[in-house]
């Protein structure tokens, strides 16, 4: 079967690569092939380098009105094209199809809305001083890099985008290998829209297209959303000509109920904390800790809430837990899960790929519960990134928030407590980025998302993030004579 091969999207449109070397893309709940993807090597991105350039300095001499009209256009055009969209994301990613379509394009198009509308009033401060007075100006950067996750490809090349574009940047991105399409539709939009040539550009590839856009001397800043591994790849490479760095990686975060929280409640947030999207989330909930009087009766809930969801073809609007990304990637979650069972989890729900035959071709795990584990556990400790869920006892808060900033990471946390005295004092307590009270994973727009510790540096999304994305010039105005020493 003849599959489409997708090419980088370069000043404006679509360009074969020089050494026409590609990568095949493969659907997560099928295994079949999606897509041939041509790689972004050194040519490319000299080529996205030099269109950018030119591309950017048009885009940055337009007033902020201008812009944000320009990418409110855009903001129609994902809104419009959103069930296109999310099934193609679906097809990429594996996730459930009504995910997809409520979430993932939606709030991607929130986003660029938020930045549109903040990009014409974006300013300077004027400081009055004796006989002078001084004023700022917020710059753009120039030449941005983006480098996003496979989870929510879309959403990220938005986040970084919207932000980027509205502050009158440009940026090329890279998005994962293993998610490759929605970038280039969302390259295709911006274009429609009436964004130059040049302003915002996808190049394909593995991690040899990233490290070429990390080392670049051109660029000037690099946004990934990524693995602690990768971000520190990354962090060095741009160390050489101290490039701007925002990063959001990995999590492995602490959900607390205590004793008083509505147990319904605390059982849905649990459920939103692990198995949405498979559980590939980095903000994911996955070590939930519980007050041990109430242990019990949450863990049976769980049990019993978690069983009934709905296991199976993505594209099927039933459906609540798709496929994993890759088979290399289902395959290390069910290595996690094996080995919480050699080191004593107890197991209380599923703990394997499924039985049904439907699947078998696709990279499905049940979704999985472990109870009675302890912090030393590698379930615990490591981030699994796949629908499982451990479960641990606490008995008072000081100990649970000993243990919950027991991890390098600090990407994001979560209380269920009816006493929100107790609530506000946690989230002050906890090492992590961002915190819920009696919810989980939610991440509007008008708030700042990013992590602490191993988890990231600095902030997308709210005004936090235009910090990232412009450079503040002082300028002094003298008044009168200058003031001479040497008289």
């Amino acid at each position: 079967m003849d599959v489409q091969r997708l090419l980088n999207y370069i000043g404006g449109g679509y360009r074969a690569s020089a050494s026409g070397e590609c990568f095949e893309k493969l659907n997560p709940a099928t295994g079949a092939p999606l897509c041939q993807v041509e790689l972004a090597l050194e040519p490319e991105v000299e080529a996205a380098i030099a269109a950018a350039r030119e591309g950017q300095r048009e885009w940055a001499a337009l007033t902020g009105a201008e812009r944000g009209r320009v990418l409110m256009r855009a903001v129609a055009l994902l809104r419009a094209r959103n069930d296109e969209l999310a099934r193609l994301e679906v097809l990429d990613t594996g996730k459930p199809l009504q995910e997809a379509i409520a979430v993932d394009v939606a709030s991607g198009a929130d986003c660029l809305e938020y930045f549109a509308g903040m990009a014409a009033t974006l300013h300077g401060d004027q400081y009055p001083l004796r006989n002078a007075f001084a004023y700022t100006r917020r710059e753009p950067l120039g030449i941005c890099v983006g480098i996003g996750a496979w989870n929510y490809p879309i959403q990220i090349a938005l986040w970084k985008s919207a932000p980027a574009l509205a502050c009158g940047n440009a940026m090329i991105f890279k998005p994962s290998e293993l998610t490759p399409n929605t970038a280039a539709k969302l390259a295709e939009i911006y274009s429609e829209a009436g964004v130059p040539a040049g302003v915002f550009q996808v190049l394909q590839g593995d991690g040899r297209t990233g490290r070429l856009l990390s080392a670049h001397p051109e660029v000037a800043k690099i946004s990934v959303t990524g693995s602690v591994p990768t971000g520190k790849r990354v962090m060095a490479a741009a160390a050489e000509t101290l490039k701007r760095v925002t990063m959001e990686l990995g999590g492995k975060s602490a959900l607390v109920v205590f004793d008083d929280a509505d147990i319904e409640q605390a059982v849905t947030g649990a459920l939103l904390a692990n198995f949405y999207t498979q559980g590939e989330i980095c903000t994911n909930g996955t070590r939930v800790f519980v007050h041990e009087a109430v242990y019990d009766a949450f863990v049976a809930r769980v049990v019993e809430r978690a069983g009934k969801l709905r296991l199976g073809d993505p594209l099927d609007m039933g459906t609540q837990v798709g496929a994993l990304i890759s088979r290399a990637h289902a395959d290390k979650v069910l290595g996690y899960i094996a080995s919480g069972k050699a080191e004593g989890a107890r197991c209380v729900l599923g703990g394997s790929a499924p039985a049904d035959a439907a699947l078998a071709a696709g990279n499905y795990v049940l979704p999985t519960v472990f109870a009675d584990c302890t912090d030393d556990m590698t379930i615990v400790r490591e981030e699994i990134f796949g629908p499982v869920m451990s479960v641990l006892r606490f008995t008072d808060e000081d100990e649970v928030v000993a243990r919950a900033n027991g991890t390098r990471f600090g990407l994001a946390a979560g209380v269920f407590t009816r006493d929100l005295a107790r609530g506000h004092r946690m989230a002050g307590r906890l090492e992590a980025g961002v915190c819920w009270i009696n919810n989980y994973n939610i991440t509007p727009i008008e708030m700042p998302f990013g992590g602490m510790k191993e988890s990231g540096i600095g902030s997308e999304n709210s005004h936090a993030a235009i910090e990232h994305y412009t450079r503040l010039k002082s300028v002094y105005v003298e008044l009168g004579a200058i003031a001479d020493p040497y008289a």
